[in-house]
């Protein structure tokens, strides 16, 4: 069976990757803007956020790399950190075998670390604007080579107020670039921008899609204030979700609803800006490996991000944005999945409740409290599922890594080690090339390679016997 994306004609490497993650056939907005970037043409595409637009632009600007090239040659600007490091993590699966090494910058983590990385060779840089921004001005992010510009999720950045420092990040890149803009609505403010950046851009908008899937099933509860918890917990029972997400409003109410669901034993965890940085990501990536169930969450966790199987998302508190019932509920109903939205609400009336409806086009069906029996003859059997793990989640990107090793050296930039120099011993071992060679990071002490084509073992076996600039350096395969 011919993998559809072969049609693009883009290169073995990527097609290889692309088949490792699972891509058969490319989505609406795949087939419509990979053609249009590959011909170097600037666009506007209006697309809701898990249409699959991230590989529209990925797959295109991967091919258009050239990999020789080692400063920043694409630009991409997301409104939230996680997104940045979910697109990010999604473009370097895809140029895995092109080794095209993409990296994510953003605010509240050390712009020292960051700054290491962008020393070395990188394809691709993608980042909040305003960590771009500091990166440019402090000269530690050079644009002179940047060709392809990408603005995400924009109507999110006009609504977090980024919009000034966009036109700051168009201002210090080159004139002569492709830029791309992605937005699920394109209000007059981000016509305006496209209309002073763009050169003729194609406009590309997927109608085919409703506001809303028919996939995703609508609930509405009435529940008075003090009784949510109680009702939150009656809806897990009855409901005996695989994974689900809780959105509150605020901080403190993630905070409470999270205390609740642990005090219960529950498999559960919470994601709000009052987190560390490294404490947000962290909460994702078990999320997505599917160590725990229940997700307590703000609107952080709305946008755009892709985690394979939720069932069901829960407003324990609706949102103040309507548009944010959409991106919330978006979570769920995935690729084809079935999903179910379940909101709480004070009262009929409710004026948020009333603005959703009229964005959303429907009334959501209203649902009478739980039945009693029906709660207790759940109980037992929900309440053990609730306290255990869901099922473990494939990461996409497990099938492409599988025969890559990323090995550790302890010696880098102190011992003068360049990647030059671990690629010339690399290539001096029997049965390797260049080719076999992934993304090398030198730091200061220590430097980490992947090692592709299934050959990680060999190549730790052997440099264990040699030395690397004249210095003998350990070997080992580098922990997680």
């Amino acid at each position: 069976m011919k993998n559809g994306f072969s049609e693009f004609k883009i290169g073995e490497d990527l097609l290889k990757s692309i088949e490792g993650l699972g891509y058969k056939k490319p989505s609406e907005v795949q087939e419509k803007v990979i053609p249009e970037v590959l011909l170097n043409k600037d666009v506007i595409v209006k697309s809701q956020t898990g249409s699959g637009k991230t590989a529209a632009f990925g797959i295109p600007l991967c091919e258009k790399i050239n990999w020789e090239e080692n400063i920043p040659q694409v630009l991409i600007l997301t409104p939230t950190r996680e997104l940045a490091v979910q697109v990010s993590d999604d473009i370097s699966n895809i140029g895995r075998f092109k080794r095209i090494r993409a990296i994510a910058v953003f605010g509240k983590e050390p712009i020292s670390e960051q700054e290491r990385k962008l020393k070395q060779k990188t394809h691709i840089v993608v980042g909040t604007p305003g960590r771009i921004l500091d990166h440019i001005d402090r000269g530690s992010l050079d644009t002179t080579k940047i060709k392809y510009f990408v603005i995400d999720e924009a109507d999110e950045m006009l609504n977090m107020g980024f919009i000034g420092q966009v036109e700051g990040v168009i201002r210090r890149i080159p004139k002569k670039r492709v830029t791309m803009l992605f937005s699920a609505t394109i209000p007059e403010e981000i016509k305006a921008l496209c209309e002073r950046h763009m050169d003729r851009p194609i406009d590309i908008s997927i109608k085919s899609q409703k506001l809303i899937t028919d996939n995703i099933e609508h609930r509405l509860y009435y529940v008075q204030y003090d009784k949510k918890l109680e009702a939150l917990n009656n809806i897990l029972i009855c409901e005996k979700p695989e994974t689900a997400v809780i959105f509150a409003k605020t901080k403190e109410n993630v905070d409470m609803v999270f205390e609740y669901l642990k005090s219960k034993g529950y498999s559960s965890n919470k994601i709000h800006g009052g987190l560390m940085q490294k404490e947000r990501l962290e909460v994702m990536e078990k999320f997505r490996r599917g160590e725990f169930r229940l997700l307590v969450a703000t609107d952080l966790a709305s946008r755009g991000i892709d985690i394979e199987g939720i069932t069901h998302v829960i407003n324990y508190d609706l949102p103040v944005e309507k548009e944010a019932y959409v991106h919330r509920i978006g979570r769920s109903g995935r690729a084809g999945a079935k999903g179910k939205a379940i909101s709480f609400c004070a009262n009929e009336g409710n004026n948020l409740l009333m603005d959703i409806e009229a964005y959303i086009g429907f009334n959501i069906p209203v649902y009478n409290q739980l039945d009693e029996k029906e709660i207790e003859e759940n109980k037992e059997v929900s309440i053990k599922l609730l306290k255990s793990k869901p099922k473990a989640k494939k990461e996409k990107s497990k099938v492409i890594n599988s025969d890559i090793t990323k090995i550790y050296l302890n010696g880098g930039k102190k011992k003068k080690i360049r990647p030059g120099d671990i690629v010339g011993a690399i290539c001096n071992i029997e049965g390797l090339s260049a080719d076999d060679i992934g993304i090398i990071d030198v730091q200061d002490s220590v430097s980490y390679v992947d090692i592709l084509n299934g050959k990680g073992k060999k190549v730790i076996e052997q440099l264990k016997t040699m030395t690397i600039k004249g210095k003998k350096i350990n070997v080992d395969k580098a922990k997680k």
